[in-house]
């Protein structure tokens, strides 16, 4: 019994003690003012600095707030170890295991920060300009992975200390006043913080660390030995960020039912919802109960903003209608492509506008009514783009139906609500009063602000990547049984994600290996994004919507592409996890400037790298055998291939084709039958896109350019099929009949989802493109060449697509009103 008080007396004296568990003395250069661990007033001050200053300022600063968090980690652990004390007696405060639940990992991340502070301490005391630090930042990212465990163990261990405080006065009391020393320079010498918002800390701290590593890249010097280490601590730290769930943050928590209890806000977002036939943008409330669709309400200006619900399920009501009854569901009719692309051309021209009218230091009130034009046609593209259809319905009554861009948001959203929904939920209907309420509380919740257009970003922020990035998706461990496995990439392009490659399926496996290389085009991306399926072959589970077989999302996983992370020329290997599957891949970046520069080949006998006038020429062919191969085969048996042409085929089985092409083997046509139809059609593709001139010549580009400019119909059509005629014959003809054959897969399209803007979209770019000269002389930038050149260079192909057939034997008989050489 005298060991039982003891233990307790001991708990009591350990609270009001100050000396525990005290931090080695430092002095810290004091850039901010003592005790603030503000990253704002950090900010200020660097801004007056100059190049390595601006680092010792964002690492003092830095420094002064790692204090505080080690002191806030201090008071955590300071009723820890009387509290595990008491736990073996008869007259615990709390339980092993509950202690154990509460402040689960706190000890090793406070060791893990301790360690580093006792590091880059003396670091920033004595400064040099020459001083090292990026190997800590490294270690510190390496040592992630217990912040993983602790996210995890989060919500468990806020939901236990509120049950021990509930049934335990002294934890109440312990838990409801944590003293925090202040930093060494404060005049307070501790404040009073409740455990809830001390276990928040840590979360709240890898956003800091982040933030940080943003800020000393910006002012560390490419060649310093700290500037990859820095790197790699940004990249594991952003891939970590993303992949732990937005909905931790108690902060969110703010409307109370009317029982009393808490209703928290999960997700949230921007959705396209088909409302009487029309498509609508609308903001999408998912909290712990109920699902509600909102709309923005107009104000006047000065206003806050109000939102204005249009309807709501409670959870307990929310069913996904079967794909059996999707089919009685009204249609999805998808916007048309050449619509999508004027759009895109529209937003890219106004941005090179905008970014003239900056250079040229133009006048506010232009740049502003630049702005809103283009916010005008992102917000339509972002309207009219999405086809993949999420219903939900209401079990007591009406069914409603959004549209996404992407598989990914469509499991995240179908996941999310399913979470909630093994929770013991009740139906209810809202009185206006509670539902006016918590429609009021959306604006205040809400954690997406901005519509996702890119004319809502800041100028500062990364324009995204714009060439090509290279994925080799390797492996993947982790699935508990046998299946039939593939993976999918997507990519982000104008504020909404594409699909862009897909891996063959692995049968019967739970630890397929793909090794498939895939080639990916960017169009200002900021993001990558990796889903993992089982394969479906059972006919019956079809989506009436797209008929296609439903196939089950294993998992999936986004990492931020990064430029100064990506823009390397080696591969970089990365693993991503998702649902406790873990997926191996590499990836590296050529910018589109690079992706212009073509290499002629060295030896003549072969065919990639080649002129086509000499291919036919040593074939005695009209069209080179290559060109003929593949277009039979994809005519034979990828016809009906979803996304051929636009979905990449394996790097590696494109390279193995391409050396029997080469080498004129006999095998030729045994392995093009034997080959996955989409390397074939890569194949293709990279075969007029590694000619040493594409094949409608550089001579002819400028005029290309113009006539597709040119607005009266008839001038168009005279000058277009005067540039035809042009050509050369052997580039003519080869031409001719990749159109005809173009023609043929679009006429698929219900089946192949390839329409001619689709072909034109990826054939565009390959068969016309400027020359090195012509780039370097008139573009900029990535994006300026995209802008400019690319759209132009996909209206040029449509054109001809779109045109009547075309014979050769015509095009040179006709002459032309005008014959003035091109």
């Amino acid at each position: 019994m005298e060991e039982e008080e003891e233990a307790i007396g001991f708990l009591d004296k350990v609270l009001e003690d100050e000396d525990v568990f005290l931090l080695e003395e430092c002095e810290l250069g004091t850039p901010t003012s003592p005790g603030s661990g503000s990253p704002f007033l950090v900010a200020v001050k660097v801004e007056a600095g100059k190049g390595l200053e601006m680092r010792k300022l964002v690492l003092s600063g830095f420094l002064a707030s790692e204090e505080i968090y080690i002191n806030q980690l201090e008071a955590l652990l300071l009723p820890m170890k009387p509290l595990k004390a008491t736990a073996t007696t008869s007259q615990p405060v709390l339980t092993i295991q509950q202690i154990e639940t509460i402040f689960y990992k706190i000890q090793d991340i406070y060791e893990i920060h301790k360690e580093f502070y006792d590091n880059l301490c003396p670091k920033v005391q004595q400064w040099d300009s020459q001083v090292t630090m990026g190997h800590l930042f490294q270690k510190l990212a390496s040592q992630l992975g217990v912040y993983k465990a602790f996210v995890d163990n989060y919500k468990v261990a806020l939901e236990t200390a509120e049950k021990c405080s509930q049934s335990n006065n002294q934890f109440q009391k312990i838990s409801e006043e944590l003293k925090v020393k202040g930093p060494k320079d404060s005049k307070d010498s501790h404040t009073s913080v409740t455990m809830e918002a001390l276990l928040y800390k840590p979360i709240d701290r890898v956003t800091r660390s982040t933030l940080v590593l943003h800020d000393l890249l910006k002012h560390t010097p490419v060649d310093h030995p700290d500037y990859p280490l820095l790197q790699d601590a940004l990249r594991i730290s952003q891939n970590f960020l993303s992949s732990i769930n937005e909905d931790i943050d108690p902060r969110r928590t703010a409307v109370t039912t009317p029982k009393g209890e808490t209703r928290q806000l999960v997700k949230d977002g921007f959705l396209v919802e088909v409302s009487e036939s029309s498509r609508k943008l609308r903001h999408v409330f998912l909290f712990t109960d109920v699902l509600l669709c909102a709309k923005l309400k107009k104000t006047s200006a000065g206003k806050h903003q109000q939102y204005d619900c249009k309807w709501y399920i409670p959870l307990a009501d929310l069913v996904f209608p079967s794909p059996e009854e999707s089919e009685a569901s009204p249609q999805v009719h998808p916007f048309p492509d050449h619509e999508l692309e004027d759009m895109k051309m529209k937003i890219s021209a106004l941005k090179s506008e905008i970014q003239k009218e900056k250079a040229n230091k133009g006048q506010s009130r232009a740049i502003e009514r630049l702005k809103k034009k283009m916010f005008e046609n992102e917000f339509l593209l972002l309207l009219n783009s999405p086809t993949i259809p999420f219903r939900i319905h209401n079990r007591n009554g009406k069914s409603y139906l959004f549209l996404l861009s992407s598989d990914y948001e469509r499991s995240e959203w179908r996941e999310a609500i399913q979470k909630l929904q093994k929770k013991d939920l009740q139906a209810f209907v809202l009185s206006s009063v509670e539902l006016q309420v918590l429609t009021g509380s959306c604006f205040k919740l809400r954690t997406v602000h901005n519509i996702p257009v890119t004319s809502n970003k800041d100028d500062d922020e990364s324009p995204g990547l714009y060439g090509f990035l290279h994925v080799i998706v390797h492996s993947a461990k982790g699935f508990k049984q046998s299946a039939n496995l593939y993976c999918t990439l997507e990519v982000d392009s104008f504020g909404y994600f594409v699909s862009k490659a897909k891996t063959r399926v692995f049968r019967d496996t739970t630890e397929p290996k793909w090794d498939e290389e895939f080639e990916i085009e960017l169009e200002g991306s900021q993001s990558l994004r990796i889903l993992c399926y089982e394969k479906c072959y059972d006919k019956t589970k079809v989506n009436k919507d797209n008929n296609e077989i439903v196939d089950k999302i294993m998992g999936k996983g986004q990492i931020q592409l990064d430029p100064q992370t990506v823009e390397t020329k080696n591969w970089h290997t990365d693993v991503i996890e998702m649902n406790g599957i873990k997926v191996e891949f590499s990836m590296k970046f050529t910018s589109r400037d690079m992706s212009l520069k073509r290499t002629p080949s060295k030896k003549q006998t072969g065919v990639f790298g080649v002129k086509i006038s000499v291919v036919t020429k040593r074939e005695r062919s009209k069209v080179p055998y290559i060109v003929r191969q593949c277009v039979e085969e994809v005519e034979k048996r990828g016809i009906e291939e979803v996304g051929i042409y636009r979905i990449s085929g394996v790097a590696t089985d494109i390279q193995a084709l391409k050396a029997v092409f080469d080498a004129n083997n006999k095998d030729i046509l045994l392995m093009l039958s034997d080959m996955d139809i989409n390397a074939i059609a890569g194949t293709l593709k990279l075969y007029f896109r590694e000619l040493p001139e594409p094949l409608l010549t550089d001579r002819l580009y400028p005029a290309f350019m113009e006539g597709i400019a040119l607005s009266d119909p008839a001038a168009k059509e005279n000058c277009m099929m005067h540039l035809l005629r042009s050509l050369p014959d052997p580039n003519l003809i080869t031409f001719l009949f990749l159109l005809d054959h173009l023609k043929r897969v679009a006429e698929k399209e219900p089946i192949n989802k390839m329409s001619l803007h689709n072909l034109a979209t990826v054939f565009g770019p390959t068969l016309l493109r400027p020359s090195e000269v012509e780039s370097k002389a008139h573009l900029t930038s990535a994006a300026d060449i995209w802008s400019h050149d690319v759209m132009a260079q996909v209206q040029v192909l449509l054109y001809y697509l779109q045109h009547p057939p075309i014979s050769f034997a015509e095009l040179k008989r006709n002459t032309l009103y005008f014959s003035t050489d091109v």
